[in-house]
Order: structure tokens, then C-alpha cells, then sequence
């Protein structure tokens, strides 16, 4: 399965493919310079940045960590409307359980009312919120979403400081 290469969320259907980055969807495909200056973050600055963020607390919580990157899934539908997306969020892994809880309840009660993806994608979202309730991330060490994700902000500090050191907005 195809993974975004600015966000790490898992490509199904879609996407926008460029070059040999493909992304979920085109906002993810306009911040896709990121990746190119995230390449060019140092090894060192990344892992103590990573390392913080993984010990820190939890964003949404202010419990305690570890803190890693927990991915919700989700679908609505209306006879011949239907939606989906998964959700990564920054937070602990009691906060990443009520999101993918949270998620099998949505998806589970308005899921399927769609003609065909509502029927067809439901039970995928569904499977794929039950596997991040036994399968979530390593809490002993970062995952790789995580990593990307805190080298995304790094690349996105790093392009603000340059614009603001040039005085572009």
C-alpha cells in the first residue's frame, strides 16, 4: 500500500502521484517541497527533536507520554454520497484509542448508508480501526510516522525562518 510522502498516511484509492512522491490528496501534494528541504535536516537535530517529542507530553491530554503519531479511520454516508479519511494525530496512546474508538462507532453507524463505497469501504475502516487498537505503535520507541512527521515541522521551521530572514511573508 502507498504511503504520502508529506503526511505517511496510507494511500487506498487515488492520490496524486509526482515524479516519485505520491501524496493523499492535493494539499499534501502543494506541501510536498517540505519533503525536499526535510531531506536536508540534519541526522543529529532530527533525533533530539524526535526523542523530545516522543518523551513529551501528550498534546491533547497534557497526560504523560510516550507520544507517537495514532492514525483514526472514518466514513460517512448518504445514498449516493460518501466520505472517508484517516486521521493521524500527535497524542498518547490512551487518547489514540478513543479517536480509533470513536471511529469504529462513526464509520460502524453511518458508514454504510452509501451506494457502492459506503458498502464497500465501511468494513475497510472499520478493520482498519480495530488493527491500530491492537497494533498501535511501539510505545518504547518512535515510530516512523512520528519521525517524519517531527521532520515535516523541522523542514517547516526551517522554510519560515528562511522567509522571514529574507522578509518574504
Amino acid at each position: 500500500m502507498a504511503k504520502c510522502s508529506y503526511c505517511g498516511t496510507s494511500i487506498l484509492f487515488g492520490g496524486v502521484k509526482d515524479e516519485e512522491n505520491r501524496f493523499c490528496n492535493e494539499r499534501c501534494h502543494e506541501m510536498g517541497f517540505l519533503v525536499q528541504v526535510a531531506d536536508r535536516v540534519p541526522q543529529e537535530m532530527l533525533d533530539q527533536q524526535v526523542a523530545a517529542t516522543h518523551q513529551g507530553n501528550c498534546p491533547k491530554c497534557r497526560g504523560k507520554g510516550p507520544v507517537d503519531v495514532h492514525t483514526s479511520h472514518w466514513i460517512w454516508s448518504a445514498l449516493v454520497l460518501t466520505s472517508w479519511n484517516s486521521k493521524p494525530e500527535l497524542c498518547c496512546r490512551s487518547c489514540g484509542i478513543k479517536s480509533k474508538l470513536a471511529g469504529i462507532f462513526v464509520s460502524g453507524l453511518v458508514g454504510w448508508w452509501g451506494f457502492p463505497w459506503g458498502i464497500i469501504v465501511t468494513p475497510i475502516q472499520l478493520i482498519r480501526n480495530v488493527v491500530g487498537l491492537v497494533s498501535g505503535p511501539n510505545p518504547s520507541v518512535a515510530s516512523p510516522e512520528l519521525q517524519n512527521l517531527v521532520r515535516m515541522e523541522l523542514a517547516a521551521r526551517l522554510v519560515h525562518a528562511s522567509r522571514q530572514e529574507h522578509g518574504v511573508a
